[in-house]
């Protein structure tokens, strides 16, 4: 976590595989179930958030500002039919890109 308390974005595949994926443009999202998908990004590890003095709300809109900004992209994975929050520019993270 960086000093000034946002959230930071990292790409973190513990296989070392690359996703078979598709970004899907977060403007092609409806703002329900993109917010929703954010709140679950940002709560997978909110013990360590909630010990910075964050709140769930702040970081959700830091999140949602990223992907606006092209800082962060989402991702649904083919193989495990997920999607996933991650940095704008990891351009090795799928093929292709």
């Amino acid at each position: 976590m960086n000093e000034n308390n946002d959230v930071t974005i990292e790409y973190d595949r513990q296989d070392g595989q690359f996703e078979e994926g598709v970004i899907v443009p977060h403007d092609r999202i409806s703002p329900d179930t993109l917010r929703k998908m954010v709140e679950e990004f940002v709560t997978r590890d909110w013990s360590e958030l909630a010990d910075a003095g964050s709140t769930l709300d702040g970081k959700i809109e830091q999140v949602l500002q990223q992907l606006k900004d092209g800082r962060a992209k989402v991702v649904f994975d083919l193989t495990t039919e997920t999607c996933n929050i991650i940095p704008g520019d990891s351009r090795g993270a799928l093929p292709g890109n």
